[in-house]
């Protein structure tokens, strides 16, 4: 039986810091799921199709590696998908006591999938989504933070907003 992973997450953009854990995972797991959270209570800056066309092209690499989108129990995605895991990453202590009730709800829900973590390489420990987007925000130098399709992508979705959008994201 193949061993299948969920890597979920809102991805809004695709850092270096989660390439890192799923080429990590991809070499653990046979098949990894990348699932792009539909969250409709935030306001990404880049639609859900974006990103995943983002991470399709960023994970090109890694032919073990799909990626789609999901909304609501990601319990229920895993278990849609047959995996028997969820591969989440952290970068810090902090990280720990959100992902620690999360993967307990999840438990409840489902005894059978269980969570793996993977500790961020050190390099990327500081490195989070909303870091990258402000420092893009403002012209920022970003190239050892995203692959160069995602800074070109964020150059042009700044450049696109009016002053006001800019202040919102």
């Amino acid at each position: 039986m193949a061993s299948i992973a969920v890597c979920p997450g809102s991805f809004d953009p695709v850092t270096y810091g989660h390439l890192d854990i799923i080429r990590r995972g991809a070499k653990v797991f046979d098949q990894v799921y990348v699932a792009v959270l539909n969250n409709s209570s935030k306001k990404p800056l880049f639609s859900v199709e974006e990103r995943m066309e983002l991470l399709r092209e960023v994970t090109r690499p890694f032919p073990n590696v799909i990626v789609e989108s999901f909304h609501g129990l990601l319990v229920d995605y895993a278990r849609s998908k047959n995996a028997s895991a969820i591969l989440r990453g952290l970068r810090a202590v902090s990280d720990f006591e959100y992902e620690m009730q999360i993967t307990s709800m999840n438990r409840v829900l489902d005894e059978n999938i269980e969570t793996f973590f993977m500790m961020t390489n050190s390099q990327y420990a500081f490195l989070s989504s909303s870091i990258v987007k402000e420092v893009a925000k403002y012209n920022g130098n970003i190239s050892d933070l995203v692959p160069p399709v995602v800074e070109e992508a964020l150059r042009k979705k700044f450049a696109s907003l009016t002053s006001n959008e800019r202040n919102e994201s």
